[in-house]
């Protein structure tokens, strides 16, 4: 595919966090490179090695690189070799960096003339921000790389702010790209509301600590009697923190309600299982430096009808919208995270009316319009503070 005399420069987006890496932080990287793609941009995506075996038709050039895609001095170095390598390729184009690896590798570019691509687009997530400004060396290589880039996104205004506290000269060049449905997600009509034997609250995540399943476990566990009977707790996600789903699991053998792992599942199936649920639970915390900057399962909740319960942490204010799309508990307050539970458990009628609105607040962001906003040759978006 060939950019169209509007959109002429080509967009080489370079990512660690690519299909079949799941995530929030991959989907984003996938559907930015379609978007932009539909949009005519000639876009090449650079990921992470994976099997042929697992590879999809894209409507981009993909190219997999011999890395596997992790933050460690290695790949860092092996990335910018590719990088050296393909200068002559990248001196005239859009080289997009959407995820924290990608930009460790482009620091070690930075005092390299030869390296110069014509055009740096930068997009933020949250938790790197907190590590990059930790760290004395990262915080001095971060605020030249973003002097340099020509645009900076972030997905939420909360890790806007966070972004332009801790990096000052990111102010005036940072706008927002919200997140938004995968473009190959179904939106089904809401069926009429019908009695189950159980309510079943969802929870689909990576069983992190900073996914707060726990706190969601104990919340449940802390309900009257009566509440706990009528209840069902579904967890879906693979373990990435270790010994965590160890102790979820000790944990859910307390109680005397069910409690399912379901461990990871592809979307096609994942639908299904949003589509049996009743409420959906995702309470994240922060973890170190490790916070929610936005969270787009929350959408995908949403527009499977589903109201949410969460904490009001990070961005995650931005994707739900308190008492309107689900119910919002500060953190590390237990009685009032059960209290939340306990309201819709017990209220019908209020799950149909979030569950209702959710499913237009879901869809009111385009993968189009951010990828337009990160590429047009126009001026940037007014960046908003």
């Amino acid at each position: 595919m060939r950019a169209s005399a509007a959109t002429s420069q080509s967009v080489f987006l370079i990512t660690h966090e690519f299909f079949p890496k799941r995530g929030g932080i991959a989907t984003f990287t996938e559907e930015i490179a379609k978007a932009s793609a539909s949009l005519g941009y000639d876009v090449e995506v650079w990921a992470q090695s994976a099997s042929p075996a697992v590879e999809k038709n894209w409507p981009f050039r993909l190219r997999r690189l011999p890395l596997k895609g992790s933050h460690d001095l290695m790949c860092q170095f092996l990335l910018a070799w590719q990088l050296v390598r393909e200068r002559r390729r990248l001196r005239y184009a859009t080289v997009y960096l959407p995820e924290p690896g990608p930009m460790l590798a482009m620091m070690l570019l930075q005092f390299f003339q030869a390296f110069r691509p014509h055009r740096l687009v930068l997009t933020f997530h949250g938790s790197e921000i907190l590590r990059f400004a930790r760290n004395p060396f990262t915080r001095w290589h971060t605020r030249r790389l973003i002097r340099r880039a020509t645009r900076i996104s972030t997905l939420s205004r909360y890790t806007q702010d966070l972004l332009c506290t801790h990096f000052p000269e990111a102010a005036g060049k940072t706008f927002l790209t919200p997140g938004a449905l995968r473009a190959d997600f179904a939106v089904v009509p809401m069926a009429p509301a019908t009695r189950r034997e159980k309510i079943i609250i969802l929870t689909v995540g990576r069983l992190h600590p900073r996914k707060g399943q726990l706190p969601a476990l104990q919340a449940l566990a802390a309900l009257a009697p009566e509440f706990r009977h009528l209840i069902e707790y579904w967890l879906v996600g693979s373990q990435s923190k270790e010994n965590y789903e160890k102790t979820l699991r000790a944990a859910a053998a307390e109680t005397d309600f069910p409690v399912r792992f379901f461990g990871d599942v592809p979307d096609n199936e994942l639908s299904q299982i949003y589509d049996r649920a009743d409420i959906f639970a995702m309470t994240s915390i922060n973890h170190g430096d490790s916070i929610e900057g936005f969270g787009l399962v929350y959408l995908e909740a949403a527009a499977h009808g589903l109201p949410v319960v969460a904490h009001t942490v990070g961005g995650v204010g931005e994707a739900v919208a308190d008492g309107v799309t689900g119910l919002l508990v500060p953190p590390h307050r237990p009685a009032q995270l059960t209290a939340a539970f306990e309201k819709l458990i017990t209220d019908a009628p209020l799950r149909q009316r979030l569950g209702k609105a959710g499913r237009a607040w879901a869809s009111r962001n385009c993968w189009k319009q951010s990828a337009n906003a990160l590429f047009s040759p126009r001026e940037a978006p007014a960046a908003s503070r």
